[in-house]
């Protein structure tokens, strides 16, 4: 029970009180029913037993169901699941929205797409495209911004510089910009781990 998070432990605890009062019903309803008593008892004990197991592996299901969902943990790092299409993907908030990006330790800058830019209420119409990138589709127009906050996890960046991206861009790009803030990247099989 020391190794359980209170959380861990409160959820053990009901699981427990359930057994109870289900096993505890089923004797006093069946008192002269002993074999079909033990066959329901072995039944729910046998979803008990999957309900904890599934409980224990709750973070790998939903790594593997939303894969853009960060996976923090105690020491200071964020994990990633790499999605079917082999990239790395990242919900992160911004200015207090959500936007989905790809973590590309290719690009060299936060890149927003125009629609994620319209979405956070910046004028793209208006915005100066005075830069220039180099993508797989040519050189395309880009413009600076700041952004107010930049929140992955429990990690809060504030006044981070930003592009909007002039051209065609599926998805925004979290570039090395903003994956420099960590001590280190490291990639192992499926996951990208990220430590501040």
């Amino acid at each position: 029970m020391r190794d359980l998070s209170s959380d861990d432990q409160a959820v053990l605890v009901y699981l427990i009180l359930i057994l109870l009062v289900v096993g505890g019903s089923m004797i006093i309803s069946s008192r002269g029913q002993l074999n079909k008593t033990l066959q329901q008892a072995a039944i729910w004990g046998l979803i008990f037993v999957g309900a904890i197991g599934a409980y224990s592996l709750r973070d790998r299901i939903e790594a593997s169901i939303y894969p853009e969902r960060a996976v923090m943990n105690e020491r200071g790092t964020v994990t990633f699941t790499r999605a079917r299409d082999g990239h790395f993907y990242a919900e992160v908030g911004v200015n207090g929205k959500k936007i989905q990006f790809v973590i590309d330790t290719g690009a060299s800058d936060i890149v927003l797409t125009a629609k994620d830019a319209e979405y956070l209420g910046y004028p793209v119409g208006d915005l100066i495209y005075s830069g220039r990138a180099s993508t797989a589709n040519g050189v395309v127009p880009m413009a600076r911004i700041t952004l107010d906050s930049l929140t992955l996890g429990r990690f809060t960046d504030r006044h981070v510089r930003a592009t909007v991206n002039g051209g065609e861009l599926d998805t925004s790009l979290l570039g090395m910009r903003y994956l420099e803030r960590f001590r280190k990247i490291e990639i192992s099989g499926s996951h990208l781990t990220l430590t501040r």
